[in-house]
């Protein structure tokens, strides 16, 4: 079997559930025990990033099923070069490799100081080998990246810092934009990977003539096969063309295209939408792991799962399972832990951690006020005494059948004769 050749760019969610089945698909196909390794280099600035290297490797390990190693190399102009070198080699030798989250221009700026960049382009022109980028790093795969700290938070007019080019070296002159379909903003346009329409507009016109914009929706995966030139997307989303005139094509998970047809589209010398043929494994909906909704395709994969516990869990105690509503709580609290492990929930990850301890809560409540229908446990009690009432008075025992009824009232059952029989209500009913 050959070994895989491919690019892989993530536009987000690299370590939640959403990804767990591309990532098994993409390590699975590198045979028993690849060597996958986790470069440090784009979080290296951060003050958790140990924490973040820990958290990301027990994701591999737990959720994914593969380990990967840690190969360090947060700032090279404080590293030895033996440092540097080990780095270099790690990355240039490995099966699989992978740069997630953190600063684009941080990584950029690291990289640049070093070999790497034409480590990572080797990869891809030679083979074989997968590489992985997601989020931050797929920001500097193209001839320019976009600065996101400096004008999404820092206030800094729009403007491109100097990518990695390594889209450029499989033949597109593109840049590459993660987090296309963001909506965290709100009632502001956060989409582009934060720029927002107005501001992608002004950096589009800032951009060399004929190079055009490469997007991939958040929890999506674009799978570049560097020896076929095949494209798959999987995941929740989809990968845009967006030309320079701003016009756009859309290639959605579970449909496959062609490096040289992503090519035609953004340079406008092709006709045809790329959104016909299926991928071999279309997974748009089964990497969709523990206690997300059915069909769930919102831009919050986490707030959907919370969204749908809660509903379920309404429906549970309302129907007055305790079971089910119980089952809600356990499927949630294993959906947290495996959210636990994404470097970049945050909100999220409380907001549902917060949901979980209100359902605990109303179950504990519940379990205190009791979740049966009293009048199933209590049915084939009253209707003993009924009969026995009803004996009772055909036996001329009167006083009887009227204590039987005063006992059953002092219980809060109200017994009601009708010309069809005895009928019977709780106090709580009435």
């Amino acid at each position: 079997m050959t070994a895989p050749h491919q690019l892989v760019v993530m536009g987000s969610g690299e370590t939640t559930p959403t990804m767990v089945t591309p990532h098994q698909q993409l390590l699975g196909a590198l045979g028993d025990a690849p060597d996958a390794v986790l470069l440090d280099t784009p979080y290296g600035f951060q003050e958790n990033a140990d924490e973040i290297t820990a958290r990301t490797l027990e994701y591999f390990s737990r959720n994914v099923g593969h380990e990967v190693r840690h190969v360090p190399l947060r700032r090279p102009e404080t590293a030895s070069d033996v440092e540097v070198e080990a780095a270099i080699a790690a990355v240039a030798d490995a099966d699989w490799v992978f740069l997630g989250p953190g600063s684009p221009t941080y990584l950029l700026r690291q990289l640049h100081a070093t070999r790497m960049p034409e480590v990572l382009r080797g990869r891809l022109l030679d083979g074989p080998g997968v590489t992985v980028v997601s989020s931050a790093a797929a920001v500097t795969i193209g001839s320019h990246a976009v600065p996101v700290y400096e004008v999404y938070k820092a206030g800094m007019d729009p403007f491109w810092a100097e990518g990695l080019r390594l889209l450029q070296a499989i033949g597109l002159d593109a840049v590459l934009v993660p987090h296309y379909d963001n909506a965290e903003g709100g009632n502001h346009d956060t989409r582009y990977c934060y720029m927002g329409e107005a501001r992608l507009t002004t950096m589009q016109d800032q951009l060399p003539e004929g190079t055009w914009v490469l997007g991939v929706d958040e929890h999506t995966a674009l799978v570049a096969d560097l020896d076929t030139r095949r494209v798959e997307v999987r995941g929740r989303g989809g990968v845009t063309v967006r030309r320079p005139d701003g016009t756009e094509h859309v290639v959605p998970a579970g449909s496959a295209t062609t490096l040289d047809e992503l090519v035609a589209l953004g340079t406008g010398s092709g006709g045809s939408t790329p959104a016909a043929a299926p991928a071999q494994e279309p997974d748009r909906d089964a990497d969709v792991e523990v206690g997300a909704p059915e069909g769930a395709g919102g831009d919050d994969p986490l707030a959907d799962e919370v969204a749908a516990a809660q509903r379920r869990f309404a429906d549970a105690v309302g129907g007055g399972d305790a079971a089910a509503a119980t089952q809600v709580v356990l499927e949630l609290e294993r959906s947290v832990r495996a959210w636990a492990a994404d470097t970049l929930t945050g909100g999220s990850l409380d907001d549902a951690v917060a949901t979980l301890r209100g359902l605990v809560t109303r179950l504990g409540t519940a379990a205190g006020e009791g979740l049966a229908d009293p009048r199933e446990q209590l049915g084939p009690f009253v209707e003993l005494l009924l009969e026995l009432r009803e004996q009772a008075r055909s036996d001329g025992a009167y006083d009887t059948a009227d204590t039987i009824r005063d006992r059953l009232a002092a219980a809060g059952v109200e017994v009601r004769d009708t010309p069809d029989g005895n009928e019977w209500v709780l106090e709580d009913d009435r």
